[in-house]
């Protein structure tokens, strides 16, 4: 017996490419969400944890609406600089956008902002949105939520974004090496308990990996503006080959002595 299920999905700006079509990967994500909440709603949680391997056989896609190519409409890259530094982004999905506005700004940045408004916000209400904004821990939200917690901690994959910003400041503004930023960074988050040695180590040697490999993404930016005083776009201050090699970063942390 036939069972059908509908879901109804938010497309966002990043969803679609400068001519308003839904891109191919975003798509596929539609169809992941309602996947999921099709076993959630007619299978049970259980189905996700057991044994059970269950095949899609086919798959369809119908719209509401529909955006014209002469239609006046722009969109608006949401990616930050911190994003495009570690390349937490999809290629040719919420990476593409027409302007990217944020491409020079990084997430810390973006949470002193958020708190200024907080602090003179015009009314109460407002206040408490921002502030439980800021209070939300930063996801992708490629999983439901479970229990009403967020499945999905970005921090907790690709490391803190405090830690990665002063990174990114270091490399992009001075040119320091390894093992000068981690001298640094150990300097800056001295009193920090959170940030032990090995920890500073762990998010350093990620965040050098992470920038080394996803440079592909920082090659093909659309424009965006510079806002401090650095910037990733490879048409300001960014030059650097797709294929470059962490290689040499990587092997310079390895000399480092590193204290439990």
């Amino acid at each position: 017996m036939a069972k059908t299920l509908e879901t109804s999905i938010q497309k966002r700006f990043s969803d679609v490419d400068p001519f308003q079509h839904v891109n191919n990967v975003s798509q596929q994500m539609y169809f992941d969400v309602g996947k999921m909440e099709y076993y959630e709603q007619v299978l049970g949680d259980e189905v996700l944890l057991g044994d059970l391997r269950i095949i899609t056989v086919s798959t369809s896609t119908s719209y509401m609406g529909q955006i014209r190519l002469h239609d006046r409409v722009l969109v608006v890259g949401t990616g930050d600089l911190s994003e495009l530094a570690l390349g937490w982004a999809t290629y040719n999905g919420d990476h593409m956008s027409m302007y990217g506005v944020n491409a020079g700004v990084p997430k810390t940045l973006v949470r002193h902002l958020v708190h200024y408004e907080a602090d003179i916000a015009a009314t109460d209400t407002l206040r408490t949105v921002l502030l439980d904004i800021l209070d939300t821990p930063v996801s992708p939200e490629l999983l439901p939520a479970k229990d009403g917690e967020i499945a999905q901690k970005t921090e907790d994959l690709v490391g803190p974004y405090e830690l990665h910003d002063f990174y990114l400041y270091q490399v992009l503004r001075f040119g320091f090496g390894p093992a000068k930023i981690f001298r640094l960074a150990k300097a800056a988050f001295a009193g920090r308990p959170e940030y032990p040695d090995n920890v500073l180590y762990k998010w350093l040697r990620n965040f050098y990996w992470r920038f080394f490999a996803q440079q592909f993404k920082r090659s093909c930016l659309p424009d965006g503006p510079k806002v401090g005083s650095v910037t990733l776009s490879p048409r300001g201050d960014w030059r650097m080959p797709s294929d470059a090699c962490a290689a040499l970063w990587l092997a310079e942390l390895e000399q480092l002595s590193i204290k439990d």
